[in-house]
C-alpha cells in the first residue's frame, strides 16, 4: 500500500464519515451515515500495511503499552482538520484500528436538532444528568453541545475526565480543565477521587464503566456539583436499573435513595437512517420529577415508562412519540420507526391515532 494514515484520515473527513476501520485482509473501510463502505481503490491491507499505518502515529510509550496490553485508546489530531478517538487492538494475531472522527467545531443544541429541554440541563446548578444510547449514536456530540453552552454562558469551573479527550472546549465564561486517562491521570478512581479537591462546579465523566465510576459520580453529584456522564443503555428505566444493579445487594436500597436525591434527567437517543441519505435523531427525555424520584426510591422502576408517557407537559417524551413525529415529518419510514422502537406496538398505536 502506497498511502499513509494521514491521507486516510483526511479522506474520512472529506467523505463525512464517522469512522475509519483498518483490518488486515480487507481494504480500509469508512462508516458513512451508519453504513460501512470499503475503500477498494487502496487494495487489501496486509499485516505490514496495518503495522506501518498504525505505528506511524504512535509514540514509543504508546507502542510499548500496545505490545503489553494488546490494545490502547488515545486521541489523535490531524493538524487543523479534526480529531480522532482511536482504539488500536489485535485480531487474529494482527493489528487493527478504529478511528472515530471528532469535529474541531462543537455544534450547538439547535444545530444538532436537540429538544429545547437540553438548554435547561446546561442551567442546572447541581445534580446528575445522563445521556444514554448505543455506541456510535452521538452521545458524546450531544454532551459536547450541552457542556459548550455551559462554558459559553456560565462563570464556573468545568472539569472533564475522559478516555481519551474527545471534543476540546475553549475557555470562555467558564474555566475548563480536561483530563485524559493515561496522559493526565493514571486511573478513573484516582481522578474521580481528586476532582472534588479541584473546586469544580461542573464535572463531565466520559463514561460510567463500572461500580467505581458510578459510585464516584453519585458522590460528586450528591455533594452539590453538576455531573454529566453517559451509559450504554436504551431507555431511562434501563439506565436507572443499570446504575442500581452495579452495586452489591446490601447497598441497593441506599443507592436508590442517593439516585432519587441527585438525578435530574436522562436523555436517551438514537441516530436513524433517513429516507434521504443521512441520519436523524430520535430521543426519549425523562425529567426526575417527584413521581420519578418516588418510583426510583421505592424500587418501582417499571413505572417510569408510564410516567414519561403521561408527562409531556413537563418536557418529557417517549422514544416512540419521537419516532412517530419523524415519520409524520417524512424523515423516516414507518418500518424504520418500528425497527428502532423499544415498543413497536406503541408506534403502531400512535400512527393509527393520526
Amino acid at each position: 500500500m502506497t498511502t499513509d494514515i494521514k491521507t486516510l484520515l483526511a479522506l474520512t473527513i472529506e467523505r463525512k464519515a464517522s469512522d475509519l476501520h483498518l483490518v488486515v485482509g480487507v481494504p480500509p473501510c469508512l462508516r458513512i451515515h451508519g453504513e460501512l463502505r470499503f475503500l477498494n481503490e487502496f487494495g487489501v491491507l496486509t499485516d505490514k500495511d496495518a503495522e506501518n499505518l498504525i505505528f506511524s502515529i504512535l509514540q514509543e510509550e504508546q507502542k510499548e503499552l500496545l505490545i503489553n496490553n494488546k490494545e490502547i485508546d488515545f486521541s489523535f489530531e490531524l493538524a487543523g482538520q479534526g480529531r480522532f478517538r482511536v482504539n488500536i487492538y489485535n485480531q487474529k494475531g494482527t493489528l487493527a484500528g478504529a478511528f472515530r472522527f471528532i469535529p474541531m467545531k462543537i455544534r450547538s443544541i439547535e444545530d444538532l436538532g436537540l429538544p429545547s429541554i437540553c438548554h435547561e440541563f446546561a442551567k442546572l446548578k447541581q445534580g446528575f444528568v445522563l445521556v444514554t444510547g448505543p455506541t456510535g449514536h452521538g452521545k458524546s456530540t450531544t454532551l459536547a453541545a450541552i457542556i459548550n453552552e455551559v462554558v459559553n454562558t456560565r462563570s464556573c469551573n468545568v472539569i472533564t475526565i475522559e478516555d481519551p479527550i474527545e471534543f476540546v472546549f475553549q475557555n470562555n465564561k467558564a474555566l475548563v480543565s480536561q483530563r485524559e486517562l493515561g496522559l493526565d491521570t493514571h486511573s478513573w478512581v484516582a481522578s474521580l477521587r481528586s476532582v472534588l479537591r479541584e473546586d469544580p462546579d461542573v464535572v463531565l465523566i466520559g463514561e460510567m464503566r463500572d461500580y467505581d465510576t458510578i459510585s464516584a459520580a453519585l458522590t460528586i453529584a450528591e455533594t452539590g456539583h453538576l455531573v454529566f456522564s453517559t451509559l450504554h443503555t436504551n431507555s431511562a428505566s434501563q439506565t436507572v436499573d443499570r446504575i442500581i444493579d452495579a452495586f452489591p445487594e446490601e447497598s441497593k436500597n441506599q443507592v436508590r435513595i442517593q439516585l432519587s436525591t441527585c438525578l435530574e434527567a436522562v436523555f436517551s437517543q438514537r441516530l436513524l437512517p433517513t429516507i434521504e441519505e443521512g441520519r436523524t435523531l430520535a430521543h426519549e427525555v425523562m425529567i426526575a420529577t417527584a413521581a420519578v424520584k418516588t418510583a426510583i426510591r421505592e424500587g418501582k422502576t417499571h413505572m417510569i415508562d408510564n410516567i414519561i408517557q403521561t408527562s409531556g407537559s413537563l418536557g418529557m417524551s417517549t422514544l416512540e412519540s419521537s419516532l412517530v413525529k419523524l415519520v409524520n415529518e417524512g424523515a423516516i419510514t414507518m418500518e424504520t420507526a418500528r425497527l428502532f422502537a423499544l415498543r413497536p406496538e406503541e408506534v403502531s398505536r400512535l400512527l393509527k391515532k393520526l
